[in-house]
């Protein structure tokens, strides 16, 4: 059955960031997508607009074809490899907020989280990539940057760098009932959502400490480029500046923006308590140099690394990556309170 533009542009318009319209025209991954990232945050619904008569087409073809082109690769996208990078590290965000708590988390849970990520990118429309090497990418990449949140960055690059390599067009399957096809994207939605549903609800403290450490990684990421901070702390801020766009300054007043400035303060003081603890682990004061930083780093190193205490092998294993860990908050720059603004 052909599908109509005219109904395309109703659902875009109903339930566009819920992905309505691309289930109406077969594009599961895409919707899928949408589901969990509320169409690209807004902005790729809005996107969008343009694309659905090429969409419709693509979708009213692939009814006609009886065979996917054999032996054509498709053409190499930046927006679809951009893409996979961002969605890659968006879930590697959220595995670190919901999963971080699991035993070899950095092995197993986050490269899986930012390799599926990317493999949803690469499905979206009528190509697809090749599973296991994206994955394989993925888990080789993750044990180098072991114990480290910035271990998501070079993940969701080397699995979207194999992905775009081992780009393909999708095999025509026979159409599947809608039944089907929901229940699918049920299960991977509760699959994106129940860990951190559970999280969020059940142990809320630890994950509000769980999204102050992460954003607080995320904006240290980008200390050493002031631009690219100030634009992802504009990114942080863009409910509010979507809000004010669509309803004016009416219903959101200053205390509703005083809300998203809590998030900051709740950030840095959480970066601050970080600091201190560091400090004492080292068993340096507050306000040490960094000379004596790297001394004290390289002392308790050597004291407690595992193969040097082979009689308390678990203990000196848990000080060694406590030291690590301490050493690696302490050498990222200050960021001082007022800059944001």
């Amino acid at each position: 059955m052909a599908k109509g533009l005219l109904v395309t542009y109703a659902l875009w318009a109903v339930g566009g960031p819920a992905g309505l319209h691309h289930l109406y025209l077969g594009r599961d991954s895409h919707a899928l997508l949408w589901m969990l990232t509320l169409g690209g945050g807004g902005l790729g619904w809005l996107w969008e607009f343009w694309k659905l008569p090429s969409f419709v087409a693509q979708a009213n073809r692939a009814q006609g074809q009886r065979q996917s082109p054999r032996g054509v690769t498709p053409p190499l996208s930046p927006i679809r490899f951009a893409a996979q990078v961002i969605v890659g590290i968006y879930f590697g965000l959220v595995a670190l907020i919901s999963l971080s708590s699991m035993v070899s988390f950095y092995i197993v849970a986050l490269p899986l989280a930012v390799g599926l990520g990317v493999l949803l990118v690469a499905a979206v429309g009528n190509q697809t990539s090749d599973f296991k090497n994206t994955l394989g990418a993925a888990f080789l990449t993750s044990p180098i940057f072991y114990g480290r949140p910035i271990a998501i960055l070079p993940i969701s690059v080397a699995a979207s760098i194999t992905a775009q390599k081992h780009r393909r067009y999708k095999a025509l399957v026979v159409s599947e009932p809608f039944s089907v096809r929901l229940y699918r994207l049920g299960l991977a939605y509760l699959a994106f959502t129940g860990p951190l549903a559970y999280s969020a609800l059940c142990n809320t403290a630890a994950t509000l400490s769980y999204v102050a450490e992460t954003l607080g990684s995320l904006l240290n990421w980008f200390s050493f480029f002031p631009l690219l901070g100030r634009l992802m702390e504009f990114v942080l801020l863009l409910p509010y500046w979507i809000w004010r766009l669509l309803m004016g300054d009416t219903g959101f007043n200053s205390s509703y923006f005083q809300e998203w400035e809590k998030l900051y303060e709740f950030v840095h003081s959480f970066q601050d308590e970080k600091r201190q603890l560091a400090y004492q682990v080292l068993g340096l004061s507050e306000g040490a140099t960094n000379e004596e930083i790297h001394r004290s780093y390289r002392e308790l190193v050597k004291v407690w690394h595992p193969d040097h205490n082979l009689d308390q092998t678990e203990e000196a294993q848990r000080h060694f990556l406590e030291i690590q860990a301490a050493y690696e908050v302490l050498s990222q720059p200050r960021k001082p309170r007022g800059s944001r603004r």
